[in-house]
């Protein structure tokens, strides 16, 4: 078997394990997978009640990876969520510090409601998220592999919380806005959850699979014309740079360069799902909402106007797109 055949095979083996419990919400539980085969965290945002929590806690029920759960709130500090030092007796009789680890310390950590934190608190996740390490009394600590932050937020209530910075908006691989269920996968959510059985998941790949799905996604080779066109999606977002007057109008800032690492990164793993072992542009663009959409600020004039990121990201693919037919014209 090819390696992208058992890329295919390995991701649709978790995905349908997956859909035991999970209702509906496929492209989510699909994206959910492909931040996880490369190597990048992701932010959940929807109302209470979607599943996000569900989703996360059986991944890592489906791989057999440590999982923890921090339920952030205003008061908590930094050391709950990485861990202290603590003073403890030895059986002889003497005293010394001793590490306690904090939840921090998985595979997979979902951080719930994470805007309820403060910024103090949630800058605890930075050098976590950035180099799968923790820094405590001058001690650097290595996380194990495969290590995935899976944050949720609701985008309603704001009572409480504190808007993540860019600094770590941007360290987030997706952004993916959980929908809420049609009127059909309500019912079977009804009848999932009031009966007498609970479906449940089984372990279904391996912590060694996830490591090699990671591996050959890196593999898939990107023409220097595709590389070229998703290269242009991302300074097409940078107002002082682009072309597109929607972006001109309403952006702040636009995407950084780790938002184009990703946009290549997704797009590969998108060529694999697609059964191909090269990347085209329609791959790059079926990343650019996911990647993008928390990478590029809106202005006030845009929340004036009711425009969205995913509005902008349409424009800025549909401009580039005319520039890549007509380059001269534009």
């Amino acid at each position: 078997m090819s390696n992208a055949a058992w890329f295919q095979e390995t991701f649709s083996r978790i995905q349908s394990e997956l859909a035991k419990v999970i209702v509906g919400q496929e492209e989510i539980v699909r994206n959910v997978l492909v931040g996880l085969a490369a190597n990048g965290h992701v932010l959940l945002e929807g109302m209470p009640g979607l599943g996000k929590t569900l989703t996360v806690r059986s991944l890592a029920q489906c791989l057999s990876l440590n999982f923890s759960r921090i339920q952030f709130t205003p008061d908590m500090m930094p050391a709950d969520v990485t861990g202290t030092n603590i003073f403890v007796q030895t059986p002889e009789g003497g005293r010394n510090f001793e590490f306690r680890h904090g939840p921090i310390f998985a595979n997979i950590v979902l951080a719930d409601e994470i805007n309820r934190a403060t910024p103090k608190t949630q800058s605890a996740l930075l050098e976590a998220m950035q180099e799968r390490s923790v820094t405590i009394g001058g001690k650097r600590m290595q996380l194990d592999e495969p290590f995935l932050v899976m944050a949720t937020q609701n985008p309603i209530e704001q009572e409480g919380t504190y808007s993540l910075p860019e600094a770590q908006l941007d360290r987030f691989f997706f952004k993916l806005l959980v929908p809420d269920p049609t009127k059909a996968d309500l019912a079977e959510v009804v009848k999932r959850t009031t009966g007498t059985i609970e479906p449940q998941v089984q372990p279904v790949a391996t912590k060694e699979e996830i490591l090699r799905m990671r591996h050959v996604a890196r593999e898939v080779p990107i023409a220097e014309s595709v590389l070229d066109f998703g290269l242009n999606l991302i300074v097409a977002t940078r107002p002082n740079e682009s072309k597109v007057p929607a972006v001109q109008k309403y952006l702040r800032y636009g995407s950084s360069p780790r938002g184009a690492q990703c946009l290549v990164t997704a797009a590969r793993i998108f060529a694999l799902l697609d059964g191909r072992f090269n990347v085209s542009k329609e791959d790059l663009k079926q990343a650019s909402l996911p990647v993008l959409r928390h990478r590029i600020g809106l202005n006030f004039e845009a929340e004036a106007d009711s425009i969205t990121q995913d509005k902008i990201i349409s424009d800025v693919i549909l401009g580039v797109e005319r520039q890549d037919r007509d380059p001269i014209r534009v």
